[in-house]
């Protein structure tokens, strides 16, 4: 039985790697040969020519961005909703963010507000696949190719995910991958870059040569990465199974609703690094929000948190979305292009469930529902 008290979780596979390394010598090399592996049996994941291996999900941003030609004075579209690294990585180069709204059913950019946002000055847009929901890549593609623009496709939460039967992040113009400590493939640290257009991987790898590889993806973290790349797509069903699970247990309450693209119906398999939850009722991100995640907390813990990881033995980790990025910084460090209604109302209410608990029992799950239910009836009773 999987033990995902924990993540990463213990694995066998992933504890011969390291032994093996510490055997042979090969965890220390500068080049060797599991870099090579991961870089080549990734690139035939994904069912593409070039992938460039890299530090982080952010570095892998800021290598897309480089790549398409944005520089100090251009602007990148993107939504208000979104990590914040990829708002910093746009003003790190001297670009200017330009922020438009999400869907209204999805945390995904609005790529109905690209064209009153373009200027002489836009390279690139970027669209953000977040929480098990994906951005309609297809139209951003389609305009950027009618208006010259490039399409920074981040598929840092989703590896392994399928739109219309292509894997997300070979997409766009160029696509970013993370392998961060808490990501669906884990190398503590860790990203990927992957394009189909030779020459825009050629600018990344002048880039990041200088002298040596400025960023580094170590012999270590790719070694253990191949084989959580052999498990992915079993743990990515997993995973949707237990989300579909819950979004039939938490509907019958009317309470709250997940928000996933579940729709059997398309060709398109998400995957889950987070799960996307609304509280129908609930509106104010600072009070009732936190009453609510405090209430859960009280009834789903189960053992003290482990502070030497994101996630602690057996907890529901579900905590707030991200913030709005026209909420947490100054209007002087991004140009607004649209009124960002959808953007704030995830800021206000939107709750995310951390992916570990996910490889659990169907028996888990219905705690969890159990636990989330319990949770907002008392919110919604001491708020009313």
């Amino acid at each position: 039985m999987l033990d995902t008290s924990l993540w990463p979780v213990s694995d066998d596979s992933i504890r011969n790697v390291f032994l093996q390394m510490l055997h042979d010598g090969s965890w220390g090399r500068y080049h060797g040969p599991h870099c090579d592996q991961f870089r080549r049996e990734f690139a035939e994941y994904l069912l593409a020519d070039n992938v460039q291996l890299c530090s982080s999900g952010t570095s892998a941003i800021e290598l897309c961005l480089r790549a398409v030609g944005v520089e100090p004075g251009t602007e990148v579209i993107m939504a208000a909703y979104d990590y914040k690294a990829n708002f910093m990585n746009v003003l790190a180069l001297g670009a200017t963010p330009v922020l438009i709204d999400t869907q209204f059913n999805s945390p995904g950019i609005d790529c109905s507000q690209i064209e009153q946002a373009l200027s002489e000055r836009t390279r690139a847009v970027i669209c953000s696949h977040l929480h098990g929901t994906f951005a309609d890549i297809d139209k951003a593609v389609d305009l950027a190719r009618f208006h010259g623009f490039a399409v920074v496709e981040d598929a840092c939460q989703c590896p392994g995910a399928e739109i219309n039967g292509r894997r997300a992040g070979t997409i766009g113009d160029v696509g970013a991958f993370s392998f961060g400590g808490s990501k669906l493939l884990t190398a503590g640290r860790g990203g990927a870059v992957v394009s189909k257009n030779s020459a825009i991987m050629q600018r990344i790898r002048l880039y990041t040569q200088r002298g040596n590889d400025a960023y580094p993806l170590s012999e270590m973290q790719a070694a253990v990465l191949v084989p959580q790349l052999h498990m992915l797509d079993e743990r990515n069903r997993r995973r949707m199974e237990r989300v579909g699970q819950l979004a039939s247990l938490l509907a019958s309450d009317n309470a709250i609703d997940v928000i996933a693209a579940l729709d059997s119906a398309t060709n398109s398999v998400p995957a889950f690094y987070k799960v996307a939850m609304t509280p129908r009722h609930l509106n104010d991100r600072t009070e009732a929000t936190r009453s609510l995640l405090d209430r859960i907390e009280q009834q789903a813990l189960q053992g003290p948190k482990d502070s030497t990881a994101e996630f602690g033995p057996l907890q529901l980790t579900l905590s707030p979305g991200f913030p709005a990025l026209h909420l947490i910084h100054s209007r002087k460090r991004y140009r607004q292009a649209a009124e960002l209604t959808n953007s704030e109302r995830w800021h206000n209410q939107l709750l995310t469930l951390h992916h570990p608990i996910l490889l659990e029992s169907s028996v888990s799950v219905e705690s969890i529902a159990k636990a989330i239910q319990s949770a907002v009836d008392c919110v919604l009773k001491r708020n009313s």
